[in-house]
């Protein structure tokens, strides 16, 4: 037996919170589609966020997330790029190539916050499609 097997099964993603992923996605693909690569990541920011806004979601930028340890909250300067109807984790790059560390962030991110999906958006690629991961907790 794996680890993997030891582990209880996961709860499903709930349609709703999956629907809005999608959601998300369709919107970077239309704000890449119309700017391309090459800007910096608040100008993909601030357009993904009006983007999902005309699309009648909540959309929180820069939300800040304390780390906890025991009674200690610490305001490290943990930022979420962008919280989306306050149930799906939206973390954005402009970087030659997504790293581990990156997905570790999103994990990290979604851990301190209590929320369970996450989506990594590089926008700094020739396709949007090569620069989406979906990370699950």
């Amino acid at each position: 037996m794996n680890h993997q097997d030891a582990k209880s099964p996961r709860v499903e993603i709930p349609a709703e919170l999956d629907r809005i992923a999608k959601t998300v996605v369709d919107a970077a693909y239309v704000v890449h589609s119309t700017l391309g690569p090459g800007l910096l990541e608040n100008v993909y920011e601030m357009c993904l966020a009006h983007e999902l806004e005309l699309r009648r979601l909540k959309v929180e930028r820069q939300l800040s997330v304390p780390v906890y340890y025991r009674d200690l909250a610490i305001e490290a300067g943990y930022r979420l790029d962008l919280l989306i109807n306050d149930s799906l984790l939206v973390e954005l790059k402009a970087v030659e190539q997504l790293l581990p560390l990156h997905q570790a962030q999103v994990m990290t991110y979604l851990k301190l916050s209590g929320l369970r999906l996450g989506l990594l958006i590089n926008f700094n690629v020739p396709l949007i499609k090569n620069g989406i991961k979906r990370i699950i907790l």
